[in-house]
């Protein structure tokens, strides 16, 4: 009898035992951030705690670790608890949450130990270039990940807007492609979770900003891409949204707070004139639906101005740094955010990491428009206003190439003095070695399509973005011919599969045997190009010289005190003579110039002669 008492009293207890667990687990469905690190500069920590009436607990922690805040919203789903880590050292924490001074269930959560130097951590730059790459059609680097169980949209390679199943690893067995090429950086359009039912591919219309999308991978398939890319000296950006998330984001179903998402009586999107923030003549009204309307209806903005926002897109971000080792931020639709929020934000990540690179999308075609984004502007301090953001991707610049090298008879404003006239306006960007030259993305037509797949078109564009100030980025595909054309097919005609990137595609231009003659010539010319620029300081980060152009020709300079090179193009469908006695400025006591891509030397006593739509860069001798 004594016994079955005993048993009974012990099945009681497991019983207890068993639901208390099954009450503390079900309590807590989501902790962001998941875990964090010792040692940050910013020792203040803003964990958010998710689950069903979590706000009627009072929240400790161990280890002597202060808590110097306790949020609640009118969701009682939440809880925000900010912890002071300053020099708490890498452990494991545990939070203890009471009810009526008792302790109703408690959670874990870890502390991190930091990789050495992170804060030191050296970004892209000049001497950098970077390869824009749309994963899901890069390359599917493994086929049993294309579709996922939990998520909505699954994979149709056939369906032109649908998902085809490229992915990180696909990515990874890549690099080399990548390097060969003169590439030293891979930005990445974003890889987090979407949800959405259609057109999930593209990635910005995020559910989970804590989790890598299963159909391209897992959260430690990312930081192996970063790995591998560091071990051959390569870096990774992240494509950062802080303007919205998608309209399946987990917290649309349930909103922490009714401000932490910018929303109207009725939908309201924005009127994309983004020239309203720094017009001082600019109605409010005009101003608000700007930064507070919707991109699209199927993303949710973001309201920054909410501390509570503000702080976890801060701390999300540099959870990425850190779990990832990222090299650098591309920040998409930047300045359709409150500018104070985004000033705060950029400054956050530059304070704690001094070196880091954040180039943000201002995809406007005015360089004072531009220059007013970038950190220290001169105009933007007509308004007393400092971005913090490092760098700016000149739309201006890439605007003209497509029209520029596509003009061979010049006039006043045609032809090649749009570049000379685009670059005449850096006086007002604060750095312009640190301004992102591109003459395509994703989002914009392809070049190759613009030039009829014209090789020498695309040389001389290529020659260009290699050779003029700033940051040279690439789009995927281009250096082998391809095309698309975003007005007859759309978004996704100008995001094609790269051939070879699936099994069984019977052309591979991933290899040098698999590809065909064209993509060769394409390909052949692009590496030779980017592979010499890698190791030429005066295209890096040297001065510039330009000369008005004379006939639709065009010359400058990048020099350093050690080097110089001469760049000459001639956009006529004509040859043309080039007299350099108006370049003595520049050529100084140089006899001779050794183009980097033919090898062949030209005398720099009289003139230089150029063939039709051509380009030289020359090595000054």
């Amino acid at each position: 009898m004594n016994n079955l008492k005993i048993n009974h009293h012990i099945f009681r207890l497991a019983l207890m035992v068993l639901l208390f667990s099954a009450s503390a687990k079900a309590q807590i469905q989501k902790v962001e951030p998941p875990f964090w690190y010792a040692g940050m500069k910013n020792s203040e920590l803003q964990i958010m705690f998710y689950g069903k009436n979590i706000a009627q607990y009072e929240a400790s922690v161990s280890n002597n670790v202060v808590i110097k805040n306790v949020e609640k919203t009118a969701n009682p789903n939440y809880l925000f608890v900010t912890i002071d880590t300053k020099d708490v050292k890498a452990s494991e924490l545990t939070f203890s949450f009471k009810n009526k001074n008792k302790v109703a269930f408690t959670q874990k959560y870890s502390l991190k130990e930091r990789r050495a130097n992170s804060a030191d951590r050296k970004s892209y730059d000049a001497s950098d270039l970077i390869y824009l790459i749309m994963p899901d059609r890069f390359a599917n680097g493994n086929p049993k990940n294309d579709s996922n169980a939990s998520l909505t949209e699954k994979a149709n390679r056939q369906d032109p807007s649908g998902r085809h199943g490229g992915d990180i690893e696909g990515m990874i067995k890549n690099l080399d492609y990548i390097a060969s090429l003169g590439a030293t950086t891979i930005w990445s359009t974003p890889l987090c979770e979407d949800n959405d039912k259609q057109h999930s591919y593209h990635t910005y219309g995020q559910s989970d900003v804590y989790k890598i999308d299963p159909r391209y991978g897992t959260n430690d398939d990312y930081a192996r891409l970063s790995a591998e890319m560091h071990k051959k000296n390569m870096k990774l950006v992240m494509d950062y949204v802080t303007n919205h998330w998608g309209i399946t984001h987990w917290m649309m179903s349930d909103i922490p707070t009714k401000t932490w998402f910018n929303q109207f009586e009725t939908f309201t999107q924005t009127h994309h004139r983004r020239e309203v923030i720094t017009d001082i003549h600019a109605s409010k009204t005009d101003q608000e639906v700007c930064i507070d309307g919707w991109f699209v209806p199927s993303m949710p903005d973001l309201n920054l101005r909410n501390p509570l926002v503000a702080k976890y897109l801060t701390q999300n971000a540099i959870w990425w740094i850190e779990f990832a080792n990222l090299d650098g931020f591309r920040v998409d639709t930047y300045n359709y955010s409150d500018k104070t929020a985004m000033a705060n934000w950029a400054k956050s990540i530059t304070d704690e990491y001094p070196n880091f690179n954040i180039v943000g999308e201002i995809w406007m075609h005015n360089q004072a428009n531009l220059a007013f984004w970038q950190k220290d502007s001169k105009i933007g301090a007509i308004e007393n206003y400092n971005s913090n953001l490092p760098s700016v991707m000149d739309f201006t610049l890439q605007s003209q190439i497509t029209s520029a090298f596509n003009e061979n008879e010049p006039s006043w404003d045609n032809g090649l003095i749009k570049f000379y006239n685009n670059f005449a306006m850096d006086f007002l960007y604060p750095n312009t070695n640190n301004i992102l030259v591109f003459s395509e993305n994703h989002d914009t037509d392809r070049m190759n399509d613009k030039f009829k797949y014209d090789l020498p078109k695309y040389k001389l564009a290529m020659t260009l973005l290699a050779t003029v100030r700033g940051i040279p980025q690439i789009y995927y595909g281009s250096e082998i011919g391809m095309g698309g054309d975003k007005g007859k097919g759309g978004d996704a005609d100008i995001r094609q599969d790269f051939p070879g990137g699936w099994a069984g595609d019977k052309n591979n231009a991933f290899t040098k045997e698999g590809r065909t003659a064209e993509q060769a010539a394409f390909f052949d010319f692009s590496a030779k190009l980017f592979n010499w620029r890698k190791t030429n300081e005066a295209v890096h980060f040297g001065k510039m010289t330009h000369y008005i152009p004379e006939n639709n020709t065009y010359v400058y300079f990048r020099y350093t005190d050690a080097k110089t090179v001469m760049v000459v193009f001639n956009n006529n469908a004509k040859e043309q003579v080039v007299k350099t006695n108006r370049f003595k400025e520049n050529i100084k006591n140089y006899k001779s110039g050794k183009d980097v891509i033919t090898g062949k030397t030209f005398d720099l006593a009289s003139e230089i002669t150029l063939e039709p739509k051509s380009a030289l860069v020359l090595e000054l001798e």
